[in-house]
C-alpha cells in the first residue's frame, strides 16, 4: 500500500504493475482474481505534512487518494477496490482483532524509555530517529530497521540517535507501552513458513530473524495520526498495525457495496487464496507480524507472499537531486505510460532483484520489440488482406501456428510464476518467427490468394501473439482485438482460427519513439522549479533561506578523536560571535594539519547537538561525489571571520 504524504513515483508502479500483470492473467485463464489496495495513511508522517501544509490530516490523506487513484488509472492498474486505511472498516477490524488478541493473553503493558524530541514536544516514531546501525554500524539508518544489512531492533539501539525533525538529540523519556506477545506465536510462525509460497532467500532471511523474536510495540502516544486504542487514554495503534488491515477493509468495504459476503473470500474457511505482493524492505511486517495477529482472529493467514526488489533509474537510486527521482506525471509527458509495463515486464522475474529502467534503453526495446517485431507484422500483413476485399483467406499454415499455440502452456507458468521477462522472451521469439515466416513465403512474389494465405496465417499469429501479451498491454491488445473486428480474447480461444472473415483496414497502433535522455526529465525538475505556481514542497522562498545563518569562519585547531574513524574536531573563530566546536565527518578526506587556518562556512544556528565526544555547536559545508570524495566550501580571498553569507 503507498503511503499517503505524496504523490506516486515511479518505484511504486513497479509493484502495482507486477501485481496487475499477475492478477489480469489469472483473469484470463480463467481464475476469479480480485485486486485489493488502499492508501497507508496513519502516523507521524502524515500528520507533520498535513501541518506543513497547514491542512488537516484527513484532507491530506483524501485529496493524496483522489491523486494516487488518477496515477493508477493513467498506468491501466485495474484495481477490484482502492481504499484508503483511514475508514471505518479498518478501525473496526483493526479493535475485533486487537480484542480477539487480548482474549488469547497475547497483550501487555510495560514502561518503556521512548525518545522524545524536546523541541518539537513529541515522542518520535522510528522513522524520525536516525543513527548508525547497531548490527553493521551503517550510518544515516532510521530507528526501526538497516536498509543495508536487514536488521530489525528498537530504536535505543540506534548509536548516536538523532531527530529527524529537528536534528537535535532526542532524549529518553518513560511512557507506558502496550505489547502484543511475538515470541508466543512462534511455533504458528514456523508452521506458517513452511507452507507458504515464499521465495527461499526470503524465507531464510526471515527464519533467522525467527531467533530473535521480540515483543511488538504496538501502541504510540499522542499526538499521533491514526485509531485511538479501545480503553485507553491517549494511545494509539501504531500504523504498522492497523496498516496491513486495510487489506481486509478494502475488501470490506467492496463486498458492502456489491452484496457480497467478506466471510466468504477471508476467513479461515474460505477457499479463496490470499496472495501479498510486496517490497523486500517490509517482508518483516508481513511475514511475522501480520500471521501472527491474524492467527487468534478468524481471518485466514496468507497463502503466498510474492517480494520483490526495488526500481533503480539507469543504474541508480532514485534521487531527485541526480535526476532519477522521476515523478509518474513527469513520465506521462514523455512517453506513453503502457509503454513503461512492458520495459519492467521484460526485466522482472520472480527473485528478490532491483530492476533498472534505462531511460536510454527503453526506446531502443519498443521500437524493436513492439514495432519492429509485433506490429510489424501486422503492418506487413495488411496489404495483402487489403488486395483480398480485406478478407481473410480460408485456408492457413497449420505448422506455423501450431507452434505459437503449443507454447500457450509455458507462457501461462511464466505468468503464473511471476518470471514475466521470459514470456517476453518466448513471446518475441514467434514475433520473430512470424516474420521471418512472411520474409520466407515471399508473399509479394505469389499470386492474390497464395499472398491472402500467407498474410491469414501471420493474422492469426498476431491475434495468439496479442493474448499473450494482453496482461501486460491491455490497451494496445484491445486496439488490437478491435482491429481483427474482435474482443478481448483469452486463453479459451487460442485453438480458434480467423478464416474466411472481413477484419478491418489496418491503421498504425504504435508510432515508433522517439529516443528518450535522463536530461529531459531533469530538465522537467527545472522547469517545475521555475514555475511560480509549482506546488513542489521542497522549495523555500528567500525568507525561509534567510533564516538558516550562514558565517565564515577560520578553523584556528583540528584534533582527531580517539575511537572515531570519520569525524575530526575543529575549532572555529567566527569573529564577534567566538569560537565554536564543530564534530565534522571529514576524516577520510583530510588530514587534521592540514586544516589550520582554513576559511569555511559555518551553519551558525544549528541547534547544538550532544555526542559522546563532546557537543557540536555547528555544522561547516561540503560537497561530496560519488566515489566518496568530500570537498569543504571555502569563501573567496578577503572574506573575513564572522561576516554572514547571504
Amino acid at each position: 500500500m503507498p503511503y499517503a504524504n505524496g504523490p506516486l513515483h515511479l518505484g511504486h508502479l513497479l509493484e502495482s504493475i507486477q501485481t496487475d500483470i499477475w492478477v489480469r492473467f489469472q483473469n484470463q485463464s480463467g481464475n476469479e482474481c480480485l485486486f485489493f489496495c488502499a492508501d497507508d495513511t496513519h502516523g507521524t508522517p502524515v500528520m507533520l505534512k498535513a501541518k506543513e501544509l497547514d491542512i488537516s490530516p484527513e484532507s491530506l490523506v483524501k485529496n493524496v487518494q483522489k491523486d494516487h487513484i488518477n496515477t493508477y488509472d493513467l498506468y491501466n492498474i485495474n484495481f477490484t477496490n482502492f481504499h484508503t486505511t483511514h475508514s471505518d472498516e479498518n478501525k473496526k477490524y483493526s479493535e475485533e482483532i486487537y480484542k480477539s488478541s487480548k482474549e488469547d493473553n497475547l497483550i501487555s503493558k510495560k514502561v518503556v524509555n521512548q525518545y522524545f524530541d524536546t523541541e518539537e514536544g513529541i515522542f518520535l516514531s522510528d522513522r524520525f530517529i536516525k543513527g548508525e546501525c547497531p548490527k553493521c554500524s551503517s550510518e544515516d539508518q532510521y530507528g526501526d530497521g538497516c536498509e543495508k544489512c536487514g536488521a530489525t531492533y528498537n530504536s535505543k539501539d540506534l548509536i548516536n540517535p538523532v531527530s529527524v525533525l529537528s536534528n537535535s538529540t532526542p532524549e529518553l523519556r518513560d511512557s507506558e507501552h502496550i505489547f502484543f506477545d511475538l515470541p508466543k506465536k512462534r511455533k504458528m510462525l514456523e508452521g506458517f513458513l513452511k507452507k507458504a509460497d515464499i521465495q527461499t532467500s526470503v524465507k531464510n532471511k526471515l527464519n533467522e530473524w525467527m531467533d530473535d523474536l521480540r515483543p511488538w510495540d504496538i501502541s504510540r502516544d499522542a499526538p499521533y495520526f491514526g485509531f485511538e486504542i479501545p480503553n485507553e487514554k491517549n494511545k494509539y495503534f501504531y500504523v504498522w498495525l492497523d496498516a496491513p488491515i486495510g487489506y481486509i477493509a478494502s475488501l470490506a468495504n467492496w463486498a458492502s457495496n456489491n452484496s457480497k459476503d467478506i466471510n466468504e473470500y477471508w476467513s479461515d474457511k474460505s477457499d479463496y487464496e490470499i496472495v501479498h505482493f510486496i517490497g523486500k524492505d517490509i517482508a518483516y511486517f508481513h511475514c511475522l507480524f501480520w500471521p501472527a495477529i491474524l492467527d487468534s482472529s478468524n481471518f485466514k493467514k496468507p497463502d503466498s507472499v510474492y517480494v520483490h526488489g526495488f526500481l533503480t533509474i539507469n543504474g541508480e537510486k532514485m534521487s531527485k537531486s541526480k535526476g532519477t527521482g522521476i515523478t509518474t506525471e513527469d513520465f506521462a509527458k514523455h512517453c506513453d505510460p503502457e509503454l513503461l509495463r512492458y520495459y519492467l515486464a521484460s526485466k522482472l522475474n520472480d527473485k528478490v532483484e532491483d530492476v533498472d529502467l534505462n531511460i536510454e534503453d527503453l526506446s531502443q526495446r519498443i521500437n524493436s520489440d513492439l514495432v519492429g517485431k509485433y506490429l510489424n507484422i501486422a503492418s506487413r500483413s495488411s496489404t495483402f488482406i487489403e488486395k483480398n476485399k480485406g478478407l481473410l483467406s480460408s485456408e492457413v499454415d497449420k505448422t506455423l501456428l501450431k507452434n505459437i499455440k503449443n507454447a500457450a502452456d509455458e507462457i501461462r507458468h511464466f505468468y503464473d510464476s511471476r518470471q514475466y521477462s521470459k514470456a517476453v522472451r518466448l513471446i518475441m521469439d514467434m514475433a520473430d518467427h512470424t516474420n521471418k515466416y512472411i520474409n520466407d513465403k515471399k508473399p509479394w512474389k505469389l499470386s492474390n490468394n497464395e499472398a491472402a494465405e500467407v498474410a491469414t496465417t501471420a493474422t492469426n499469429a498476431f491475434r495468439l501473439i496479442t493474448i499473450y501479451l494482453s496482461p501486460i498491454l491491455p490497451k494496445l491488445t484491445f486496439e488490437a482485438f478491435k482491429l481483427l473486428g474482435l474482443d478481448n480474447q483469452d486463453y479459451s480461444n487460442i485453438n480458434d482460427d480467423l478464416v474466411s472473415i472481413k477484419i478491418n483496414k489496418y491503421e498504425p497502433l504504435l508510432q515508433r519513439m522517439e529516443a528518450l535522455t535522463i536530461e529531459q526529465f531533469k530538465n522537467e525538475e527545472i522547469n517545475m522549479s521555475n514555475d511560480e505556481n509549482s506546488n513542489d514542497v521542497n522549495t523555500i522562498n528567500i525568507n525561509q533561506f534567510m533564516e538558516t545563518d550562514l558565517r565564515v569562519a577560520k578553523i584556528v585547531n583540528a584534533e582527531d578523536i580517539e575511537d572515531a574513524d570519520k569525524l575530526i574536531k575543529l575549532t572555529l573563530s567566527v569573529g564577534d560571535i567566538g569560537t565554536k566546536t564543530v564534530f565534522a565527518g571529514i576524516k577520510s578526506a583530510y588530514k587534521k594539519e592540514d586544516l589550520l587556518n582554513k576559511m569555511v562556512i559555518l551553519v551558525n544556528n544549528l541547534a547544538a547537538r550532544k555526542m559522546k565526544f563532546g557537543v557540536s555547536e555547528g555544522m561547516v559545508l561540503a560537497s561530496s561525489d560519488d566515489k566518496g570524495g568530500i570537498f569543504l566550501i571555502s569563501p573567496d580571498k578577503g572574506a573575513k571571520e564572522g561576516q554572514k553569507v547571504k
